[in-house]
Parts: C-alpha cells; structure tokens; sequence
C-alpha cells in the first residue's frame, strides 16, 4: 500500500490514502501480475478498457468525451514514466473527473 501512496504522490503530493487504498480494493487480483498492473497509453484496447471498467461503470461516467480526456490527461501526466501504475493512473483520471471522494 505505502509503495503505491508513494508512486500516486509524484503526481500529486497531496494524495488521499483513503482514495489510493479504496483503487487497490478496486483492482484486487489485477495487482499480482506486473502485465496488468500497468496502464500501456499506446495501447487503443488497454485505454478503451480503462474508459469501460473504470471511468463508465465504477466512476459512473457516461460521457465518453469526457472520460477520453481524462485519460488523456493522465497519459500526458505520466509520459515519462515508462511503467504506468495502474493504481496511479486510475487515481489521475479519477482525480480529474472530481470523483475521488465518491470511490
């Protein structure tokens, strides 16, 4: 848990740990392979399924305009990271939608 604070706190030093804790809830199993706990921004399925499970249907986002520039800005904010953390993105893209206190 403290290691995914820490990655979520290069992006925003202010990080609610009760919002990271509630996304690794959220993701569970996903966490245990390295594959899946990675966010891939080139990757059009990968972003499609963040925009689905995530923004849709857990943050209760339908507008998917909206959902793709959030995306798109949380890809922009970690471009220099070459490992996405999933939990870490999730959190941007949440953060962007001011949904973190609703998780």
């Amino acid at each position: 848990m403290a290691d995914y604070l820490a990655d979520v706190k290069k992006y925003d030093a202010g990080a609610s740990a009760d919002a990271v804790e509630k996304i690794v809830k959220h993701l569970g199993i996903a966490l245990r392979n390295r594959d899946s706990s990675l966010v891939s921004c080139t990757d059009p399925k990968e972003l499609e399924r963040v925009r689905e499970n995530w923004v849709a249907k857990k943050l209760g986002i339908a507008d998917a305009a909206k959902a793709d520039a959030s995306i798109e800005k949380a890809c922009k904010a970690m471009a220099a990271d070459n490992t996405k953390s999933r939990v870490t993105f999730y959190y941007l893209v949440a953060k962007d939608l001011g949904k973190l206190g609703s998780l």
